[in-house]
C-alpha cells in the first residue's frame, strides 16, 4: 500500500485500517490534510479494500486545526491549508466504502469534523476525551464547510447554540447528542470499530454505495462547493487584526 508521511495504513482481510500519525497531538496541518486526501482516494480505488477505520493516537484522536501553523503562515500558506483541508473533507465524505472512526480521544473542532465524515462513530470513554466546536473561545472563524458539517448532524439551532457556548462533550454526552453511535472503554475503541466495519463490509457493496447516498444527500450538498471560491471567503479573515492578535495569544500561550 502506498506511504503517507502523517498516517499509518495497514491492511487485513479487506479492512483498512488508517491511524493518523502527525506529531505528539495529531493536529491538521497542510500535509495531514493532503495524505487524508490522497489516502482516501487511493482506498476508494482499491479493490482489496472492502471498508475503513479511521483511528487516532491513544488518547488523542487529533486536536483540531493547527493553530501554531495559522499564526507562522504567510497568506499562501494559509491558503495552501485551507484548500488541502477542505479538500480533504469532501473526499472522506463522498468516500463509497463503509469508513468507521475509532474516537481515541480528544478530537475538538477539526477533529469532531474530521469524525463526522464518517459512517459510524466510536468513542472511548475519558474525561480529556472530547468532541465539540470550541472556535469561539478563540474568536476564531468556523469555516463554512466545517459549520455545515456539524449542523448536518445536531440542526441549524443546536449547532449555533453549541458553537456560541464552545460546549465540549464527553462520550456520554456525544451519544446522547447524536455526534457519536457507540461510548465505550478507550481499549474497546478500535475492537469495537473494526466490528461495525466489518458488519457493513458484508453488505453488498452496490446496495451499501447506493443507500448511503440516498441518506446521506444532506451530508453531500454541503460539501458540494467549488473549494476554491470557500478558501477565497476563509481569505478575508486573514488580514483581520483579531484573527491575527488571537493567534498570536495563543501561540505565546504554548511558550
Amino acid at each position: 500500500m502506498p506511504e503517507y508521511a502523517t498516517l499509518n495504513v495497514s491492511k487485513q482481510d479487506r479492512l483498512a485500517t488508517v491511524t493518523i500519525d502527525n506529531g505528539r497531538v495529531n493536529a491538521i496541518d497542510t500535509a495531514l490534510s493532503r495524505d487524508l486526501e490522497s489516502a482516501f482516494l487511493d482506498l476508494g480505488g482499491d479493490g482489496t479494500v472492502g471498508g475503513v477505520v479511521l483511528a487516532g493516537k491513544p488518547h488523542c484522536f487529533c486536536a483540531g486545526l493547527d493553530v501554531k501553523m495559522l499564526a507562522t503562515s504567510d497568506k499562501q500558506g494559509l491558503r495552501d491549508f485551507f484548500s488541502a483541508y477542505l479538500s480533504a473533507l469532501q473526499t472522506m465524505v463522498r468516500f463509497d466504502k463503509p469508513l468507521v472512526a475509532a474516537v481515541t480521544g480528544y478530537a475538538p473542532a477539526g477533529g469532531t469534523i474530521i469524525a463526522l465524515t464518517a459512517d459510524y462513530r466510536v468513542m472511548g470513554r475519558g474525561s480529556k476525551h472530547t468532541l465539540g466546536m470550541n472556535e469561539f473561545n478563540m474568536s476564531l472563524q468556523i469555516p463554512r464547510m466545517m459549520g455545515d458539517i456539524f449542523a448536518y448532524y445536531l440542526g441549524e439551532p443546536a449547532a449555533w447554540a453549541n458553537v456560541q457556548n464552545a460546549r465540549m462533550y464527553d462520550s456520554e454526552a456525544s451519544l446522547a447528542l447524536g455526534l457519536v453511535n457507540e461510548s465505550v472503554e478507550v481499549e474497546e475503541v478500535i475492537e469495537r470499530a473494526e466490528a461495525h466495519c466489518r458488519k457493513l463490509m458484508q453488505v453488498h457493496y452496490p446496495v451499501f454505495k447506493r443507500t448511503k447516498h440516498y441518506l446521506r444527500r444532506g451530508l453531500l450538498a454541503v460539501v458540494d462547493h467549488e473549494v476554491e471560491e470557500m478558501v477565497d471567503t476563509i481569505e478575508e479573515d486573514f488580514d483581520d487584526p483579531v484573527f491575527q492578535q488571537m493567534t498570536k495569544m495563543f501561540l505565546a500561550s504554548l511558550k
